[in-house]
């Protein structure tokens, strides 16, 4: 599982296989799966330009769509025809009796010589009469016993599909190879990770093969592939990440991270208990039968993508029970805190106050009324005040905001395990500190202030309680609210986290320049110290011991030549301070509007619930207020129709509009802090992945 969190350490190796054994030694490859071929024979295959140039016949210009339409039909599309116009004219020498006899005997035409009477033609035709007539015979027969041939081959076709397609796939690969200078011996490029290594070889000591091949670890400036190693219940995961691109080479991966937060994020905008239900026990269903074949041939993204299903149903019972919402109806699990009859006994209350009043509040201020929050959730009371919708709106607007700025910060700090892995330690000082102080000192801020209102506030003093949005907004404009503080001190604490926010801003835009500027300038001071360090390095006569031991010990010397590389590289300030630009405007402006790109969390979740309630009210509360005796009977097709408009609507169209909101905010908000996704994707060569080429292609 180490690789899920990064990319295995690549290597680029040769492979000397010897011409009697390539094949071989191949096909134990493509049986492993475990390296990744590379071309190194182009200047062959810009030699097949040549065959445009040779000349296969002459036909008549008005027979060439039939003459390539015959080669297209015999050849199954498998022909490239090239043709050209013959400028001159060509005449035919000899007599036309020749000519028609070529015509003949190029159809394979039998010739006869025409008798001079009527009874010697007539004995000509009853001899070809009764040859037809034997052809006939041996044209059936032979009919029946191809028929038997072809019956028994049909037993046998589908390994001979496979035989040739690995043969195909073998020789494909084999065309990618060079010989050396003795062309006794087949050189091939792969990229293998280094933990395959002995795997590597161990497979050409076992390809049973006589004469024995070897593998030679070579250095490489060029980056590998990226490789990272998945389960069954990781992939669908990992497919997500790399539909927004393929993790660069030794790149942080989000995967690991995204198995939580993208069922959670999901959740969060369809948390509904019951919903979250039915969508748990589909993507149940589908991992217990996931072995079953008819299931298996049926291959499509709900069922590749069956675990990830499974647990956005989980985290939907989950954030269900948080909302207190199944179906739009509240559960009263543990019984409310709020107590109505407190208000007739302590309140004020009586039968005209209830009469005449169209609305009445509860005042947790009054002896009884409030008892304590509710043990898991909402307490199930708001689902009969008027006023629930406000109250819920407040509360996931607010909770849409704490969960998107815990995942950007997180999704900041991820970006040190790159910086310090890749050796940058100057991004830590110069990129990462600014970044996290400007994001923290804003919109941290503004979480604390959340919550600190949330525990400091309770529902007997909720009247006297400041406005966040007020505060926030003071903030920016440098006023403080002397009148209701949140806390002594505030103003001068929100100064300070504005200034320390403005200044972090010209440390993230020139920073990393200018240390980069000075690290250059410094380094041409002691370019000449340097020169000489490496001409003398480089006339050792030990240098080619010293590369033989670091191709043993799987290093190389490249390290330090392309150090030495991009130490003479050309130094452009001008082009890094503008890609340092672009960095801090994309990351200054897109806190800010990732943050607010959070908001869909709560307007997600607002809209599935409303779509519940009035999924409920218009159709299902129609069937059950029927009170006659057929309301039984009334009520069963009102619950196939709920049923079919609950799955359509609210768990298909909701779960789609949901996922591909989730889908976004993992990659906009969350993947651009540390993640670029440049990256090249390992394809090894291996026959297992041949199975999807077969189906794709109708052989199977």
């Amino acid at each position: 599982m180490g690789s899920l969190f990064r990319s295995e350490d690549m290597c680029l190796a040769q492979l000397f296989l010897q011409s009697g054994s390539a094949y071989d030694c191949v096909s134990e490859l493509g049986e492993l799966g475990l390296v990744e071929f590379r071309d190194v024979s182009r200047k062959a295959h810009n030699s097949l330009s040549l065959l445009h140039r040779f000349i296969s016949g002459l036909i008549q210009r008005v027979k060439i769509e039939a003459f390539e339409r015959m080669l297209w039909r015999v050849c199954k599309g498998y022909t490239i025809l090239n043709y050209s116009e013959v400028d001159g004219l060509l005449e035919d020498p000899d007599t036309v009796r020749l000519v028609c006899c070529f015509c003949f005997h190029s159809y394979h035409c039998h010739l006869y010589p025409y008798p001079n009477s009527n009874e010697e033609r007539k004995d000509v035709v009853e001899g070809l009469r009764t040859r037809i007539q034997d052809l006939h015979t041996v044209l059936h027969r032979t009919e029946d016993y191809l028929r038997q041939v072809l019956i028994k081959a049909s037993e046998s076709v589908y390994i001979w599909v496979i035989q040739v397609k690995k043969m195909k796939a073998i020789y494909h690969i084999l065309n990618l190879c060079s010989f050396d200078v003795t062309n006794k011996c087949l050189i091939a490029e792969v990229w293998c990770p280094v933990n395959d290594l002995p795997a590597l070889r161990r497979a050409l000591e076992d390809s049973g093969s006589t004469v024995p091949s070897f593998v030679n670890r070579i250095p490489s400036s060029d980056t590998p592939p990226t490789l990272i190693r998945t389960t069954k219940f990781t992939s669908g995961f990992q497919n997500i990440v790399d539909a927004y691109g393929v993790s660069s080479y030794r790149e942080v991966n989000p995967a690991p991270y995204t198995i939580i937060t993208f069922p959670f994020l999901f959740a969060v905008m369809f948390g509904d208990l019951g919903h979250g239900i039915i969508m748990a026990l589909f993507a149940l269903w589908m991992v217990l039968y996931e072995n079953d074949r008819k299931l298996k041939k049926t291959r499509n993204e709900v069922r590749a993508g069956r675990y990830i299903i499974l647990l956005m149903g989980i985290f939907s019972v989950y954030t269900g029970l948080i909302y207190n919402d199944c179906f739009s109806k509240s559960l009263n699990l543990f019984g409310s805190g709020w107590n109505v009859r407190a208000m007739y006994d302590h309140g004020g209350w009586n039968e005209h106050t209830v009469r005449s009043n169209s609305f009445l509040a509860l005042d947790p201020n009054v002896t009884g009324v409030f008892n304590g929050p509710y043990p898991l959730g909402i307490d199930p009371i708001w689902n009969l005040a008027s006023n629930r919708l406000t109250f819920l709106n407040s509360y996931k607007m607010k909770m849409s905001v704490i969960v998107g700025i815990i995942h950007m910060t997180f999704g900041v700090v991820l970006g040190v395990f790159n910086h310090l892995h890749f050796r940058r330690t100057f991004n830590l000082y110069l990129i990462f500190i600014p970044e996290l102080l400007f994001l923290l000192c804003l919109f941290g801020y503004l979480v604390f202030m959340i919550i600190y209102k949330w525990l400091f506030f309770t529902v007997r003093d909720s009247q006297t309680a400041p406005s966040i949005l007020i505060h926030f907004i003071n903030m920016f404009l440098m006023q403080g609210d002397s009148s209701q503080p949140l806390y002594p001190g505030q103003s001068g604490f929100q100064v300070f986290l504005v200034l320390v926010a403005v200044l972090s801003v010209p440390v993230l835009l020139l920073g990393k320049p200018l240390y980069l500027y000075w690290q250059h300038k410094g380094r041409d001071r002691l370019s000449m110290y340097r020169g000489y360090q490496r001409v003398r390095r480089s006339s050792e006569e030990e240098l080619s011991l010293m590369h033989a031991h670091d191709m043993e010990e799987g290093t190389s010397l490249d390290s330090h030549s392309s150090s030495s590389d991009s130490q003479s590289e050309e130094f452009d300030f001008a082009d890094v301070f503008l890609h340092q630009s672009i960095h801090t405007i994309e990351y200054c402006l897109g806190c800010i509007s990732n943050t607010a790109s959070y908001l869909r969390l709560w307007a997600l979740s607002l809209a599935h619930a409303q779509l519940s309630e009035v999924l409920w009210a218009m159709v299902m509360r129609v069937g059950l207020r029927v009170d006659t005796s057929v309301g039984i009977v009334f009520l069963v097709p009102v619950f196939g129709l709920f049923a079919v408009l609950t799955v359509s609507i609210l768990l298909v169209m909701e779960g789609l509009s949901a996922f591909l909101h989730a889908l976004r905010l993992h990659w906009v908000e969350f993947q651009n802090k540390f993640y670029s996704g440049a990256g090249v994707k390992f394809v090894p060569f291996a026959f297992s992945l041949l199975h999807t080429s077969f189906e794709n292609e109708g052989l199977l």
